[in-house]
């Protein structure tokens, strides 16, 4: 397979096409950035974990039977993905009170909320990916009933399957956001998991083991996405 011109360059990846029209290849930067894009960095190694982490949780993933872009590693930062069209719906669920939750409704962080919340947002980084739900995403075009229905089934499918594979690592999965697309009609998951998509606790001391570290400035964040990946069993070399 050949690699050709980029397609796209986003926030910490970049796209770009093959000779294939139906695969596309993935670039993982070291690039981190926060506040929609106020606040940015380069973090020498996140590129590779990135990588190799959102590898090992499709791979979880599709075992489980979640159909994913992902197809396999091309390089320490770059794997080969299906090409999808893209929903413009970000998928969110939250298993503890954390982040905009806390300050949309003034909750207490680390609250359990039972059962999980599930929340959709409209992919829009200009408009700061407003919160929508199904009868706008509906009016709008940006997803169908029956697209918006499959895709909330299987966000709680992988929270099920995530759940357990973190709480074995002694972590907890506070929140997490999804992208899907279209494969040939069939929805998909696509984007990446990584500790940039979603919140993980230590399940003791409830320390922030994510993106959290670098929006509040805390350090080691590199570190501690490689913490979480060891204790998964994701193998960076």
């Amino acid at each position: 397979m050949e690699k050709r011109q980029e397609l796209y360059a986003g926030k910490a990846k970049s796209v770009y096409l093959t000779d294939d029209p139906d695969r596309l290849v993935l670039t993982f930067r070291d690039d981190t950035s926060a506040f929609d894009g106020k606040k940015k960095e380069a973090l020498e190694r996140k590129g590779m974990v990135n990588n190799r982490f959102n590898a090992f949780i499709m791979e979880k993933l599709q075992a489980a039977g979640i159909p994913t872009h992902f197809e396999t590693l091309l390089s320490d930062t770059e794997c080969v993905v299906k090409k999808l069209e893209m929903i413009p719906v970000e998928c969110v669920v939250r298993n503890i009170a954390a982040g905009s939750l806390v300050k949309r409704l003034g909750v207490e962080e680390g609250q359990a909320l039972t059962p999980p919340t599930f929340e959709l947002f409209l992919k829009n980084d200009e408009k700061g990916d407003p919160m929508i739900n199904e009868s706008l995403a509906e009016t709008f075009g940006w997803a169908t009933p029956e697209q918006l229905a499959e895709m909330k089934a299987l966000t709680f499918k992988v929270n099920a399957v995530l759940k357990q594979l973190f709480a074995d690592g002694g972590m907890l999965l506070v929140d997490y956001k999804l992208e899907f697309g279209l494969f040939h009609g069939a929805i998909v998951l696509g984007d990446e998991f990584s500790p940039d998509g979603c919140r993980l606790w230590d399940a003791e001391t409830r320390e922030k083991l994510d993106k959290d570290r670098f929006r509040q400035g805390l350090g080691g964040v590199i570190e501690a996405y490689e913490e979480v990946g060891r204790r998964i069993g994701v193998k960076f070399s």
